[in-house]
């Protein structure tokens, strides 16, 4: 198979999710490598080895992305997009279809409510085509609502879709036209396979990929516990600038944005106020040399390394920091033994950078 196919072979497999793809890499250096060591590394985290892609179904998906138009991207390749690399968990592979010269420019994002305003509606249009105007990348969700309105503003200069379902599968119905508009105009990105239907799990690894590909997100309204916040608050854990527009205190749709500004969120009311506050760091972010796997490779563990790290988890969330320095041993063992936990299924990883035992 060639290294192509090696590398999404691992990435379909059980039990392998971008932190542990990017070890597994980090440590055997070749896709293929990584799988035939799979087995060993199960058995060491006490269980039993995770079921492996099918490589016929590996060479199927292949053969539909390229019927699609669209094709991969891979994390470590020199087209990826560089922002996205640096996040913890940055997606292993992405599928693209449409220009992807627009993820070299500066990336904004652009969210908020599905049963919007029509002043914020309109509004959302108008900055997202200010923003496209002065060569950035306005990066959204293709929901209803805000997205779509971010989408149409700035579809004419440059707009990224980022969907939780499959190239080839259109959510919501009512914007077929308008994801076929933007893969034809813009950049259709999503990070699951084809005839992948948009499943609840997958929207808050879109949001991710939302909030990794941009220097800053803006929320233009956004009810409490939105997937709008969530965006936000991705942003925030990447150390990316999150920007809000105010709201009238009487509209619940506003209620997210402006509690977001009462806790220091940067307010907007113009693309200028944007502009300002993603220029600063724009230049240095993106000009940054991605280390692909920053920190130490996973190394080798002992029976004892095993015990005393297992001991300290359990099914409350911890931070991984907190198990290296309780531990007291290194952060390439404790990655290791994580690392193999995972790969037995003993082990289930959350937001920052925080693990349980399952």
């Amino acid at each position: 198979m060639s290294d192509t196919a090696d590398r999404l072979r691992l990435i379909r497999s059980a039990n392998v999710g971008p932190v542990t793809y990017a070890q597994l890499i980090a440590r055997f250096g070749t896709a293929a490598q990584a799988i035939d060591a799979i087995p060993m590394l199960a058995a060491r985290g006490g269980g039993r080895a995770p079921a492996l892609a099918d490589p016929r179904a590996i060479d199927r998906e292949m053969a539909q992305v390229d019927k699609l138009g669209a094709r991969y991207l891979f994390l470590g390749d020199a087209d990826y997009p560089p922002l996205l690399a640096e996040i913890d968990n940055a997606p292993p592979a992405l599928i693209v279809r449409g220009d992807t010269s627009l993820l070299r420019r500066s990336g904004i994002a652009m969210v908020g409510a599905r049963n919007a305003s029509a002043a914020a509606i309109r509004f959302a249009r108008q900055l997202a085509h200010a923003l496209a105007g002065d060569e950035c990348a306005i990066i959204s969700g293709l929901a209803r609502g805000i997205d779509t309105a971010v989408h149409q503003g700035s579809m004419d200069s440059g707009t990224i879709a980022v969907i939780a379902s499959g190239i080839d599968i259109v959510f919501p119905p009512e914007n077929a036209d308008l994801q076929e508009q933007i893969a034809r105009k813009g950049l259709l990105i999503t990070e699951q396979p084809p005839g992948s239907e948009p499943l609840a799990r997958h929207f808050p690894q879109r949001n991710r990929i939302i909030a990794g590909l941009a220097l800053g997100t803006v929320l233009v309204e956004a009810a409490p516990k939105s997937g709008s916040l969530i965006t936000a608050r991705l942003a925030a854990e990447m150390g990316r600038e999150v920007m809000a527009v105010p709201g009238s205190p009487l509209d619940p749709r506003a209620q997210g944005c402006n509690a977001l500004i009462r806790d220091g969120a940067t307010l907007i009311q113009t693309a200028a106020d944007v502009l300002e506050q993603i220029r600063p760091i724009d230049a240095r972010m993106l000009r940054a040399s991605v280390n692909l796997f920053a920190g130490s490779p996973p190394g080798d563990a002992s029976d004892a390394d095993r015990q005393a790290v297992t001991a300290l988890l359990g099914p409350a969330p911890v931070p991984i920091d907190e198990v290296i320095r309780q531990s007291g041993r290194s952060p390439a063992i404790v990655q290791t033994i994580l690392l193999e936990l995972e790969l037995a299924a003993r082990l289930e990883r959350h937001a920052g950078g925080r693990v349980s035992l399952i």
